[in-house]
């Protein structure tokens, strides 16, 4: 089921991609703007109903690894009282998020973040759900440590593996860096991952028959690792591309961001780094320095994730 949902999101990727391309600001959004609260950050104006105008605003501090935004915290929306012609702010006030209408409803994702929310119980107390695929960047010869909690001073289940040079007589698909040991990323906690599952560096993309059984075995139960030696690839999470947002919701503040090459980033390549995550939503920091959330991370070494 989860598979489906994904793929019915990927095709309408293309149509949601144009659709907030083409969007433009309702001529209110701009003198609303002053009315904005303290410590908060204005996102889309998602809608107009008559003299009525509805703002999606976040906490300022929704893209601070530090504090970040959950995907399954109830949301706010400034209300905004417009002139008769709806074309300026005359008040606003704080409300309880309103849906936007159906045509820019994102129900599959949020389908899945329910399923999320409701595995929350299975996971230790005050971990954020998340599911996003992810690798260790580690280059230790010892191996990333995975923990028993989210400490440096808590007990090490295992380690995974460092990047791992298969030669097979030049029939090996190797990168030049090696493989890196990938893993599904399952919770965040207070600047570390709680990850399942890792796999052997590499075995998914070379001849399984000539596998080396030496090859260095991660271990694959869960635990935790620190955040800051986990990366990833971005994958199509069916949003708006070339940029971040400042919180885990598709109506927040748009920021534009680049590739490692230059580029506005899209789904190929990855973050400078992966600082945070919330359900299918992972906190980054672009090459260039733009620090926001992107919907849908993978761990695919070969091809990208789209």
């Amino acid at each position: 089921m989860r598979a489906l949902r994904l793929i019915a999101a990927t095709i309408l990727s293309v149509a949601t991609q144009a659709a907030c391309a083409d969007d433009t600001e309702p001529a209110w959004r701009a003198s609303a703007l002053a009315l904005v609260p303290a410590g908060y950050v204005a996102g889309a104006a998602y809608r107009t109903e008559g003299a009525t105008g509805y703002l999606a605003v976040y906490a300022a501090t929704s893209n601070d690894p530090k504090a970040p935004a959950s995907v399954f915290a109830a949301r706010q929306s400034l209300v905004v009282t417009l002139t008769p012609d709806a074309t300026r702010a005359v008040s606003a006030e704080l409300k309880p998020h309103t849906e936007p209408a159906p045509s820019s409803d994102d129900t599959d994702f949020a389908e899945m973040h329910a399923d999320l929310a409701a595995k929350r119980s299975i996971l230790p107390a005050g971990t954020e759900p998340c599911a996003l695929g992810a690798w260790s960047i580690d280059k230790d010869p010892n191996g990333l440590n995975v923990r028993a909690e989210p400490s440096v001073k808590a007990r090490v289940l295992g380690t995974l593996p460092p990047p791992y040079r298969l030669k097979l007589g030049g029939a090996e698909n190797t990168p030049e860096g090696g493989w890196l040991t990938e893993f599904r990323i399952i919770g965040f906690r207070d600047g570390w991952f709680l990850i399942a599952g890792a796999k052997p560096p590499g075995k998914d993309y070379e001849d399984e028959k000539r596998y080396p059984r030496n090859a260095p075995k991660p271990y694959a139960g869960r635990g935790w690792v620190a955040a800051n030696k986990v990366g990833a690839s971005y994958a199509n999470g069916s949003t708006r591309a070339g940029g971040l947002f400042q919180a885990p919701f598709i109506d927040a503040k748009w920021m534009p961001a680049q590739r490692e090459l230059g580029g506005p980033i899209d789904g190929d390549g990855g973050p400078k780094r992966l600082l945070a995550c919330s359900g299918y939503w992972g906190l980054v920091e672009s090459h260039d320095g733009v620090r926001g959330w992107w919907r849908a991370l993978c761990s695919n070494q070969v091809t990208n994730c789209s």
